[in-house]
């Protein structure tokens, strides 16, 4: 991975930081465009949700996030002999 820019932002009390314009015209970001927050071990990478195919979605789905629709009485007993 070549690095195309570096620029700092300060995170706001809110979490928020505003991405800057160098960077948002390098990456294609436009106002009101949705993007996805990837969490690694070792860094952070911002993407638009243009970007993103379905073979992604799964690896953007947390376990917690999964267990909520997953986890029940009922599916510990249907899967428990798996």
């Amino acid at each position: 991975m070549i690095l195309v820019e570096m620029r700092s932002a300060t995170i706001t009390s809110k979490g928020q930081i505003v991405i800057p314009k160098e960077i948002r015209e390098i990456e294609g970001f436009k106002e009101g465009e949705k993007i996805v927050i990837l969490a690694f071990e070792d860094h952070v990478e911002l993407r638009s949700m243009k970007r993103i195919n379905e073979e992604m979605f799964p690896a953007l789905a947390s376990e917690a996030v999964l267990a909520k629709d997953w986890l029940s009485k009922e599916d510990e007993e249907a899967w428990k002999d798996l």
